[in-house]
Protein backbone atom coordinates (compact mmCIF):
# COMPACT_ATOMS: atom_id res chain seq x y z
CA UNK A 1 0.00 0.00 0.00
CA UNK A 2 1.31 3.44 -0.96
CA UNK A 3 0.72 6.84 0.60
CA UNK A 4 1.73 10.15 -0.98
CA UNK A 5 2.01 13.02 1.49
CA UNK A 6 2.44 16.58 0.18
CA UNK A 7 4.32 19.11 2.33
CA UNK A 8 2.73 22.43 3.39
CA UNK A 9 0.92 23.93 0.39
CA UNK A 10 1.81 27.63 0.41
CA UNK A 11 -0.41 30.14 -1.37
CA UNK A 12 -1.47 30.25 -4.99
CA UNK A 13 1.93 29.06 -6.22
CA UNK A 14 1.66 25.97 -4.06
CA UNK A 15 -1.87 25.22 -5.22
CA UNK A 16 -0.91 25.60 -8.88
CA UNK A 17 2.15 23.42 -8.40
CA UNK A 18 -0.01 20.77 -6.73
CA UNK A 19 -2.59 20.79 -9.51
CA UNK A 20 0.03 20.54 -12.23
CA UNK A 21 2.16 17.95 -10.41
CA UNK A 22 -0.49 15.49 -9.21
CA UNK A 23 -0.98 13.71 -12.57
CA UNK A 24 2.77 13.09 -12.92
CA UNK A 25 3.14 12.09 -9.25
CA UNK A 26 0.27 9.64 -9.52
CA UNK A 27 1.68 8.23 -12.73
CA UNK A 28 5.18 7.85 -11.26
CA UNK A 29 4.25 6.42 -7.84
CA UNK A 30 0.70 5.04 -8.14
CA UNK A 31 -0.35 5.99 -4.58
CA UNK A 32 -3.45 4.51 -2.97
CA UNK A 33 -3.97 7.58 -0.77
CA UNK A 34 -2.90 11.22 -1.21
CA UNK A 35 -2.79 13.53 1.81
CA UNK A 36 -1.60 17.16 1.99
CA UNK A 37 -1.02 19.80 4.62
CA UNK A 38 -3.06 22.87 3.67
CA UNK A 39 -2.78 25.26 6.59
CA UNK A 40 -1.00 27.89 4.43
CA UNK A 41 -2.99 27.33 1.25
CA UNK A 42 -4.88 30.65 1.19
CA UNK A 43 -2.47 33.54 0.69
CA UNK A 44 0.20 31.79 2.73
CA UNK A 45 -1.87 31.76 5.93
CA UNK A 46 -4.89 29.59 6.68
CA UNK A 47 -7.34 27.93 4.32
CA UNK A 48 -10.60 29.01 2.69
CA UNK A 49 -13.52 27.07 1.26
CA UNK A 50 -12.39 27.67 -2.32
CA UNK A 51 -8.74 26.79 -1.70
CA UNK A 52 -9.77 23.62 0.15
CA UNK A 53 -11.93 22.54 -2.79
CA UNK A 54 -9.11 23.37 -5.20
CA UNK A 55 -6.75 21.08 -3.26
CA UNK A 56 -9.27 18.25 -3.01
CA UNK A 57 -10.14 18.58 -6.71
CA UNK A 58 -6.44 18.18 -7.50
CA UNK A 59 -6.66 14.60 -6.24
CA UNK A 60 -6.01 14.94 -2.50
CA UNK A 61 -8.03 12.65 -0.22
CA UNK A 62 -7.67 14.70 3.00
CA UNK A 63 -6.18 18.00 4.16
CA UNK A 64 -4.32 18.37 7.45
CA UNK A 65 -3.85 21.66 9.26
CA UNK A 66 -1.61 23.27 11.91
CA UNK A 67 -1.04 26.47 13.86
CA UNK A 68 -2.81 28.58 11.21
CA UNK A 69 -6.01 26.54 11.35
CA UNK A 70 -8.05 29.53 12.56
CA UNK A 71 -6.24 32.25 10.56
CA UNK A 72 -9.33 32.83 8.40
CA UNK A 73 -12.74 33.19 10.03
CA UNK A 74 -14.54 31.36 7.25
CA UNK A 75 -12.94 28.10 8.41
CA UNK A 76 -15.54 28.11 11.19
CA UNK A 77 -18.32 27.78 8.59
CA UNK A 78 -16.74 24.83 6.77
CA UNK A 79 -14.70 22.81 9.24
CA UNK A 80 -17.74 20.91 10.55
CA UNK A 81 -19.11 20.29 7.08
CA UNK A 82 -18.42 17.21 5.01
CA UNK A 83 -15.23 18.72 3.61
CA UNK A 84 -12.22 16.48 4.33
CA UNK A 85 -10.18 18.75 6.62
CA UNK A 86 -8.51 17.42 9.79
CA UNK A 87 -7.50 19.91 12.50
CA UNK A 88 -5.06 19.20 15.37
CA UNK A 89 -6.41 16.65 17.84
CA UNK A 90 -4.82 18.37 20.84
CA UNK A 91 -6.87 21.56 20.69
CA UNK A 92 -8.96 22.01 23.86
CA UNK A 93 -12.21 20.08 24.22
CA UNK A 94 -15.10 21.80 22.48
CA UNK A 95 -13.11 23.21 19.55
CA UNK A 96 -14.97 22.63 16.23
CA UNK A 97 -13.75 20.36 13.48
CA UNK A 98 -12.59 16.78 13.01
CA UNK A 99 -9.49 15.65 14.89
CA UNK A 100 -9.31 12.42 12.90
CA UNK A 101 -10.56 11.13 9.58
CA UNK A 102 -10.84 7.56 8.33
CA UNK A 103 -10.73 7.25 4.55
CA UNK A 104 -11.69 3.99 2.86
CA UNK A 105 -10.55 3.13 -0.66
CA UNK A 106 -10.32 -0.25 -2.38
CA UNK A 107 -11.09 -2.06 0.86
CA UNK A 108 -8.29 -0.27 2.79
CA UNK A 109 -8.93 2.10 5.68
CA UNK A 110 -6.47 4.92 6.39
CA UNK A 111 -6.85 7.04 9.53
CA UNK A 112 -5.38 10.55 9.35
CA UNK A 113 -4.57 12.29 12.64
CA UNK A 114 -3.24 15.84 12.99
CA UNK A 115 -1.26 17.06 16.03
CA UNK A 116 0.23 20.41 16.98
CA UNK A 117 3.56 20.83 18.76
CA UNK A 118 4.02 23.01 21.85
CA UNK A 119 7.69 24.02 21.73
CA UNK A 120 8.14 27.54 20.23
CA UNK A 121 4.60 27.41 18.82
CA UNK A 122 2.73 29.83 21.12
CA UNK A 123 -0.47 27.82 20.85
CA UNK A 124 -2.88 26.95 23.72
CA UNK A 125 -2.96 23.22 23.04
CA UNK A 126 -3.00 20.10 25.15
CA UNK A 127 -0.14 17.60 25.36
CA UNK A 128 0.27 15.99 21.91
CA UNK A 129 1.58 12.77 23.45
CA UNK A 130 -1.48 12.30 25.62
CA UNK A 131 -3.69 13.31 22.69
CA UNK A 132 -2.28 10.64 20.38
CA UNK A 133 -2.80 8.00 23.07
CA UNK A 134 -6.49 8.98 23.15
CA UNK A 135 -6.73 8.95 19.36
CA UNK A 136 -5.09 5.54 19.01
CA UNK A 137 -7.40 4.12 21.65
CA UNK A 138 -10.40 5.49 19.77
CA UNK A 139 -9.16 4.16 16.42
CA UNK A 140 -8.69 0.54 17.54
CA UNK A 141 -10.37 -1.70 14.99
CA UNK A 142 -11.42 1.26 12.82
CA UNK A 143 -8.40 1.58 10.53
CA UNK A 144 -5.87 -0.65 8.82
CA UNK A 145 -3.25 2.11 8.63
CA UNK A 146 -2.69 5.27 10.66
CA UNK A 147 -0.89 8.43 9.51
CA UNK A 148 0.10 11.29 11.81
CA UNK A 149 0.90 14.81 10.61
CA UNK A 150 2.72 16.39 13.57
CA UNK A 151 2.84 20.12 12.87
CA UNK A 152 5.68 21.32 15.09
CA UNK A 153 8.69 23.61 15.17
CA UNK A 154 11.22 21.73 17.28
CA UNK A 155 13.10 18.86 15.68
CA UNK A 156 13.46 17.20 19.08
CA UNK A 157 9.70 17.23 19.71
CA UNK A 158 9.01 15.61 16.34
CA UNK A 159 11.72 13.00 16.83
CA UNK A 160 10.34 12.21 20.28
CA UNK A 161 6.88 11.72 18.82
CA UNK A 162 8.29 9.40 16.17
CA UNK A 163 9.80 7.11 18.78
CA UNK A 164 6.72 7.43 21.00
CA UNK A 165 4.37 6.06 18.32
CA UNK A 166 6.85 3.68 16.63
CA UNK A 167 5.08 0.40 15.96
CA UNK A 168 1.66 1.87 16.80
CA UNK A 169 1.13 3.89 13.62
CA UNK A 170 2.11 3.42 9.99
CA UNK A 171 3.54 6.90 9.37
CA UNK A 172 4.70 9.84 11.50
CA UNK A 173 5.42 12.88 9.33
CA UNK A 174 6.56 16.24 10.64
CA UNK A 175 5.43 19.47 9.01
CA UNK A 176 5.61 23.25 9.68
CA UNK A 177 9.17 24.49 9.02
CA UNK A 178 8.83 24.47 5.20
CA UNK A 179 12.34 22.97 4.96
CA UNK A 180 12.53 19.31 3.99
CA UNK A 181 14.80 17.21 6.19
CA UNK A 182 16.98 14.38 4.89
CA UNK A 183 16.31 11.93 7.75
CA UNK A 184 13.56 9.77 6.29
CA UNK A 185 13.67 6.28 7.74
CA UNK A 186 11.73 3.25 8.88
CA UNK A 187 11.99 3.21 12.67
CA UNK A 188 12.88 0.08 14.63
CA UNK A 189 9.29 -1.10 15.04
CA UNK A 190 8.21 -0.29 11.49
CA UNK A 191 6.86 3.27 11.49
CA UNK A 192 7.78 5.43 8.47
CA UNK A 193 9.26 8.70 9.74
CA UNK A 194 10.58 12.08 8.55
CA UNK A 195 11.17 15.15 10.71
CA UNK A 196 9.77 17.56 8.12
CA UNK A 197 8.24 16.88 4.73
CA UNK A 198 8.91 20.45 3.59
CA UNK A 199 6.84 22.89 1.52
CA UNK A 200 5.04 22.87 -1.80
CA UNK A 201 5.09 26.52 -2.84
CA UNK A 202 7.40 29.35 -3.96
CA UNK A 203 10.97 28.16 -4.48
CA UNK A 204 12.52 31.63 -4.63
CA UNK A 205 11.28 33.15 -1.37
CA UNK A 206 12.16 32.64 2.29
CA UNK A 207 10.08 29.66 3.42
CA UNK A 208 7.48 30.79 0.89
CA UNK A 209 7.44 34.52 1.66
CA UNK A 210 8.72 37.32 -0.59
CA UNK A 211 12.43 37.54 0.20
CA UNK A 212 12.72 41.34 -0.05
CA UNK A 213 10.15 41.84 2.70
CA UNK A 214 11.82 39.32 4.97
CA UNK A 215 15.27 40.82 4.37
CA UNK A 216 13.88 44.23 5.32
CA UNK A 217 12.52 42.75 8.53
CA UNK A 218 15.84 41.13 9.44
CA UNK A 219 18.08 44.05 8.48
CA UNK A 220 15.95 46.98 9.65
CA UNK A 221 13.72 45.42 12.28
CA UNK A 222 10.64 46.96 10.68
CA UNK A 223 7.23 45.28 10.53
CA UNK A 224 6.47 43.94 7.06
CA UNK A 225 3.60 42.29 5.23
CA UNK A 226 4.18 38.58 4.63
CA UNK A 227 3.39 38.27 0.93
CA UNK A 228 3.85 34.94 -0.87
CA UNK A 229 6.85 34.96 -3.20
CA UNK A 230 6.49 34.73 -6.99
CA UNK A 231 8.38 32.67 -9.53
CA UNK A 232 9.21 28.99 -9.72
CA UNK A 233 7.61 26.42 -7.44
CA UNK A 234 9.08 23.60 -5.39
CA UNK A 235 7.30 20.34 -4.72
CA UNK A 236 8.18 18.65 -1.42
CA UNK A 237 6.56 15.34 -0.56
CA UNK A 238 7.19 11.79 0.58
CA UNK A 239 5.99 8.51 -0.87
CA UNK A 240 5.68 5.58 1.51
CA UNK A 241 5.30 1.94 0.55
CA UNK A 242 3.90 -0.04 3.47
CA UNK A 243 4.70 -3.75 3.59
CA UNK A 244 1.59 -5.47 4.88
CA UNK A 245 3.42 -8.68 5.84
CA UNK A 246 6.46 -7.18 7.58
CA UNK A 247 6.31 -3.45 8.33
CA UNK A 248 10.08 -3.37 8.86
CA UNK A 249 10.39 -3.87 5.10
CA UNK A 250 8.38 -0.73 4.36
CA UNK A 251 10.05 2.11 2.41
CA UNK A 252 9.94 5.90 2.52
CA UNK A 253 11.31 8.18 -0.18
CA UNK A 254 11.61 11.98 -0.32
CA UNK A 255 10.33 13.91 -3.33
CA UNK A 256 11.91 17.31 -3.97
CA UNK A 257 12.02 19.16 -7.29
CA UNK A 258 11.54 22.57 -8.88
CA UNK A 259 8.76 23.31 -11.36
CA UNK A 260 7.97 26.27 -13.59
CA UNK A 261 4.30 27.21 -13.38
Amino acid sequence: MKILFIGDIFGETGRKALKESMPELKSAYNPDFCIANGENAAGGRGISYNTALEILDSGIDAITMGNHTWARKEILQIIDSGIRIVRPANYPKGVPGKCRLVIEKNGMRLAVVNLLGRIYMDQPVDCPFQAIDRELSYLKGQADYILIDFHAEATSEKMAMGYYVDGRVSCMFGTHTHVQTADEKILENGTAYITDVGMTGPAEGIIGVDKDNILKKFTLGLPVQHEPAKGKAQINAVIVTLNEVNNKLSEIKRINYIKKI
